[in-house]
């Protein structure tokens, strides 16, 4: 039996085999159709816009970059895992840091309040305490935490770190250190009178801060004064005693008695009520005034801008009571005018004005 075969034809195309034995059997195979054929039948107008835009390679490089991302995040949880315990030492160290450093402010303000420290120079050294405390803490945790770090390395990092900052902010350090000297050794207080003539201030000390010192004048004014200022310059403390001594000037006409006008003064001033009695009293005649004797009259009262001045009232109003009631004068300022007789219009002009007037 011979059989006879048609040629092959393309693969893409249905296949024909022919037996002359049987003529009337015809077998047609279609090849199935590749996988990416149907894929791309049965795939949307979305799919295909994205297959478009992003080729293979960027699938394949998506699917890279997500796998990475997937191991560094296990590898991160698992290193948090591993170093859980040294976490939860290092927040437990942060808690009791917190705890000391309280516990340190409040043992050393009552050891320096026991010591009569002044209430800034307590504050100041407890602020001091704490912030020690907390920097050695924080650098026990990240030892903690961080195995590696070295305590050299953080002081050497922290050394330079000041240095720059240092550089940066030159001024307010100058003013950092003038107030922590002011604090540590100036003779003033908060409440206190200082006067700067330097810088025409004069007030009551109401803060000494660590950059600046709140000065309010006698007038209501509140005065910012840089540290620095302070301590560079001359400061007069008006309240660092008590009591101040004041002065003020009296004049007595060339006429009256001087040992009897200083007596009657001196009174008047003992019996003044503002007047520090255990304090001495002084009087004396000073000089040859254009219309009187002056006494320069010294007492002593209380330190405080507002005492002065009530004493200075008092003072002056017993001392003029005290001379009236003596029948001492406290003299004008005289005038002698001398005319020549060689201007006799100027004399009679004198003349018929002093007849008008009487």
């Amino acid at each position: 039996m011979m059989q006879s075969q048609a040629p092959t034809p393309d693969a893409s195309g249905p296949t024909v085999t022919i037996d002359p034995g049987q003529s009337d059997a015809i077998d047609v195979q279609t090849p199935e159709a590749p996988a990416g054929d149907a894929s791309e039948e049965s795939a949307g107008p979305v799919t295909s816009a994205i297959e478009d835009v992003l080729p293979d390679t960027g699938l394949e490089a998506v699917d890279t970059s997500v796998d990475t991302l997937a191991e560094s995040v296990g590898g991160m949880i698992d290193a948090f895992v591993v170093r859980l315990p040294q976490f939860v030492i290092a927040i437990i160290v942060i808690v009791l840091t917190g705890l000391v450093a309280s516990l340190a402010t409040k043992w050393l303000r009552r050891i320096t309040r026991k010591l009569r420290f002044k209430d800034n120079l307590q504050d100041l050294l407890g602020k001091f305490a704490y912030i020690g405390v907390w920097f050695v803490g924080l650098v026990a945790a990240a030892g903690v935490v961080f195995p590696g770090l070295g305590m050299g390395e953080l002081v050497a990092t922290a050394g330079l770190a000041s240095i720059a900052i240092g550089f940066a902010f030159q001024d307010i350090f100058e003013n950092f250190l003038a107030g922590i000297l002011i604090i540590w050794r100036f003779p003033f207080n908060d409440g206190d009178f200082i006067e700067i003539p330097s810088e025409g201030v004069e007030g009551e000390v109401e803060e000494v801060q660590i950059r600046m010192t709140l000065i309010r004048s006698v007038t209501g004014e509140l005065i910012l004064v840089p540290n620095s200022t302070i301590y560079k310059n001359v400061v007069r403390v008006l309240t660092n005693k008590p009591v101040r001594r004041m002065t003020v000037m009296c004049g007595v006409a060339y006429g009256e008695d001087i040992g009897e006008s200083r007596k009657v003064i001196r009174e008047a001033v003992e019996s003044c009520g503002s007047v520090e009695q255990d304090r001495p009293i002084e009087i004396f005649a000073q000089a040859f005034g254009a219309s009187s004797i002056d006494f320069e009259v010294t007492w002593w009262t209380g330190a405080r801008p507002v005492e002065q001045r009530q004493s200075r009232d008092e003072v002056v109003e017993r001392v003029k009571k005290a001379l009236d009631d003596a029948g001492i004068e406290i003299p004008y300022p005289y005038r002698t005018l001398t005319f020549s007789k060689n201007e006799p219009d100027i004399i009679e002009a004198i003349a018929a004005r002093g007849r008008r007037d009487d």
